[in-house]
């Protein structure tokens, strides 16, 4: 996938699950996309995601 983030077992990028929350999609609306992937996977990644960015936010500002 080019080096972007994706869930664990699967081919979809995390970015394209913050797209389509930006776009106004629930994450009930999102696993509905993707049923295949467990609902706890997928926030999980979302969360993983998160804690990734926040912690190379704070170490770039350290």
């Amino acid at each position: 996938m080019g080096g972007d983030l994706v869930i664990k077992g699967t081919r979809i990028a995390i970015a394209t699950i913050f797209h389509r929350m930006k776009d106004g999609h629930t994450l009930t609306e999102i696993h509905d996309m993707y049923r295949w992937v467990d609902m706890d996977t997928l926030k999980g990644a979302i969360d993983e995601a998160i804690d990734l960015r926040f912690h190379a936010h704070t170490q770039a500002h350290a």
